[in-house]
């Protein structure tokens, strides 16, 4: 069985856990926010390029 919070571990293990589970929020957050830019970023590119293939094809019918 696990030692019980309190009994077995200092304040300074308890620390250090937040710590480190804090740390490993962040990179995880992190790793979405990257993910989340890659896809706007794609996403804008794809508008850029429609909007220039509708200004052609209107400019063409002409």
């Amino acid at each position: 069985m696990f030692p019980l919070p309190g009994c077995c571990w200092s304040d300074t293990d308890l620390k250090g856990a937040r710590g480190r589970q804090q740390r490993r929020k962040l990179f995880l957050l992190q790793g979405w926010r990257d993910a989340a830019e890659r896809q706007l970023a794609a996403v804008n590119a794809a508008i850029t390029s429609l909007e220039a293939q509708m200004q052609r094809d209107e400019t063409r019918d002409l």
